[in-house]
């Protein structure tokens, strides 16, 4: 059964008060390589389908929710039963608000759901292969792997809203590794035909030399270039975290002493911005909310609400904060959905990362950021480590690779230390890439990022 049969026998079968169908489907092509060599490709089906159902009680509204994957024909009712079962059996629901009437236009909506193939790698392959050769004749090897997803979402209701949208979402790691240590590198695509493998590969054959000097640093507060990828994931789990209602509720480090939230607060010594666009070209992502299940920052009862360009920082200043409906009438804030992209620009046009190594007396540049983990909410403390390459700049020069450490900085205070802000560019974060694809992020420059600890990690 077609995707979209399905949102209508789910919803014609309804017995609920309302009901809300998603189905999504995806196909996704994989390609994999170790040791300068091509070891796997594939490509994977997958099917999921949503049933939200709707139950009008005494006080409110009372909602249902069960998620089945390939569902077929004949299992649309069982699914449908379970949902209004659910619902039967919850209080009503605290973000209960009328369905959504009105959204984007449902172009497309009868034709068949995306999909992508192995074709899809057509020039990356090729590409590699040079990149292989050219890394087995330095005595280097290269691994990583290409992934590519199309997915397909329907979305249905009682109300009568008939909303689709298709995401491609690709990305591609490489990480090369011989006597310079190893170095890493990725990016985030819809189509890899933006994606710049010589390029990627160039670049890490040049970190890779960087290393062939080692130099021991303690632990301390360094000078240091954060390139896109570690500002992505940094900003990334800021904007994970900046949400209304906790905010609202004293939790988070947007929670404002005394009550409320931080916004209208200058948070970054530089006039920074942070934003999201559903229509931001190369990163477009969804223009309506897509709601599988309600929690603080997302409500089943707001799918379909149209998306918009939203600031959440803007020239340094903390704008706006996640919203659903529900959270919005508690706080008094506009209602700014959660956006599946994300972009930070500064003042100009800012400096390229090789100009700011340049203009660097003495400092430390970074590769990447992983294993990233919360230490304390209330101030956005986050300790992690450094990962494929830790270099020393000296008078504007590169001059060795150094030891890894474990770092704790909160990205909100960091904002507060900010040196200076290159040029934006579209990036993929290391930590996050299963879950965020869609960054284009500048280089910082903070002089006194913290280094707790020097790290064994090698």
């Amino acid at each position: 059964m077609r995707p979209q049969e399905a949102v209508e026998r789910a919803l014609a079968l309804s017995r609920a008060d309302d009901c809300i169908v998603i189905a999504d489907e995806s196909t996704t092509a994989n390609l994999r390589w170790a040791g300068n060599t091509l070891t796997t490709n594939g490509v994977t089906r997958s099917a999921r389908l949503t049933v939200i159902a709707l139950r009008r009680t005494g006080d409110g509204v009372a909602a249902g929710v069960v998620s089945r994957s390939a569902v077929g024909a004949d299992g649309i009712e069982d699914l449908v039963r379970a949902a209004e079962a659910d619902a039967a059996g919850n209080e009503a629901a605290e973000d209960a608000a009328p369905l959504v009437t009105d959204g984007p236009a449902a172009t497309g909506w009868d034709d068949p759901p995306a999909e992508t193939g192995i074709g899809v790698f057509a020039g990356v392959a090729p590409a590699l292969g040079e990149a292989f050769a050219a890394a087995e004749s330095a005595g280097n090897r290269l691994y990583g792997f290409a992934n590519h997803v199309q997915t397909s979402t329907f979305l249905g209701s009682s109300a009568g809203l008939r909303l689709r949208h298709d995401q491609p979402t690709g990305l591609l790691e490489l990480n090369a590794k011989g006597a310079g240590g190893s170095a890493w590198t990725g990016a985030g695509t819809r189509d890899f035909t933006d994606v710049d493998v010589p390029g990627l590969a160039a670049g890490l054959a040049r970190r890779l030399g960087w290393g062939d000097r080692r130099v021991d640093l303690p632990a301390g507060r360094y000078e240091t270039i954060l390139p896109p990828s570690a500002v992505a994931d940094l900003m990334i789990y800021l904007y994970w975290s900046a949400g209304a209602q906790d905010a609202a509720d004293g939790r988070t480090v947007f929670s404002a002493p005394g009550g409320g939230t931080r916004v209208g607060e200058k948070l970054a010594s530089l006039p920074v911005t942070l934003s999201s666009d559903p229509a931001a070209p190369g990163r477009e992502c969804a223009p309506f909310v897509v709601a599988h299940a309600s929690s603080r920052e997302a409500s089943v009862f707001d799918n379909g609400l149209p998306l918009g360009a939203t600031d959440w920082i803007a020239d340094g200043t903390l704008t706006s904060l996640a919203q659903t409906r529900h959270s919005a009438e508690r706080t008094g804030l506009p209602l700014t959905p959660s956006i599946d992209n994300l972009s930070m620009t500064g003042p100009g046009g800012g400096a390229s990362l090789d100009e700011m190594i340049a203009r660097t007396e003495r400092g430390l540049l970074l590769t990447c950021l992983w294993y990233i983990r919360e230490v304390d909410p209330q101030s956005l403390l986050l300790t992690g480590l450094t990962r494929d390459g830790v270099y020393l700049v000296e008078n504007g020069e590169v001059v060795g690779a150094v030891n890894n450490f474990r770092f704790n900085e909160s990205p909100v205070d960091l904002l507060s230390r900010l040196a200076e802000v290159g040029g934006t560019v579209p990036t993929l974060p290391r930590e996050w890439s299963d879950y965020f694809t869609r960054a284009a992020m500048p280089a910082l420059r903070v002089a006194d990022f913290n280094m707790s600890t020097v790290s064994q990690a090698s």
